[in-house]
Formats: C-alpha cells, structure tokens, sequence
C-alpha cells in the first residue's frame, strides 16, 4: 500500500533531514531525461544548500516533487529531478545520506544490471550462430 502513497511516507523525513542541513555543503546526482534514456549526473564538487522550498506545482506524472532546494550556484532544482543527495559525493554511508529519489528511480538507476559476463556471453554466442547459420535457439559451445 505504502508504494502508492505519493510522496512516499519516508520523504517528509527526507525533508527534515535536508532542513536541518541548510548552509552546509552536499552532493548531488542529478537525473538527467530525455526522450530515449534516463541518465544521471554525479557532481564531484560541493554545493551549499541554501534553502529547501515548497513548490507551488508539484506533479507526480511529470516527476515534480512538492519541494525543491536552492544553492550556492543560483540553481533551483525540483527534487524530483534529484537521485540523490549527501554529504560525500561517492559511496555515502547511510548517515551520510540526505535524500534518495523515489523507488521508480533508484531501481532505474541503482537496480541490479543484466550486463553480467554471462548475460554478454549468451548474447556472443546467440550472434555467432546466426552468422554461421544456426537457426533456433541453440547456441554455439
């Protein structure tokens, strides 16, 4: 039932997490659309937060969350175009953790990969005997 709730019923401590760290420096990985792909941003250098703000228009279809952060750096992003934020930029500990995006995006981004050695070697060999004219799903040993 909680995977239906938005926002999710651990973002109102996300956000007191990210207030009671206003004026110190973060990290962010910031997600990166577009029409074919969802990519992130990892920024290796800090930025301070300046304040975390409601958002007149937030919009769960669109991926606009009901808050988002002002910097250092003049930008205002929406948390729904975050990832992630901590106060290390790569491999934070849980305390280290700020606010992590929603569910959708962390298995998008951070879930298990079908690129193993195995997955890649099936798919050589599933090649190579179409090229020599197997047909079928044997493959070649």
């Amino acid at each position: 039932m909680s995977e239906q709730l938005w926002p999710p019923t651990e973002y109102h401590a996300q956000i007191e997490r990210l207030r009671a760290a206003i004026g110190d420096a973060i990290y962010l990985v910031e997600l990166v659309p577009s029409p074919m792909q969802l990519g992130v941003r990892v920024h290796g250098a800090p930025r301070i937060l300046l304040d975390v703000m409601d958002f007149p228009r937030p919009d769960p279809a669109r991926g606009l969350s009901p808050h988002f952060i002002l910097l250092d750096d003049g930008r205002g992003i929406n948390l729904g175009r975050i990832a992630r934020i901590s106060r290390r930029p790569f491999d934070p500990t849980a305390k280290d953790l700020l606010y992590l995006g929603g569910r959708v995006q962390q298995q998008l981004l951070f879930g298990p990969r079908r690129l193993s050695r195995v997955f890649i070697g099936q798919q050589a060999r599933r090649s190579l005997g179409q090229l020599l004219g197997h047909s079928g799903p044997r493959e070649i040993r």
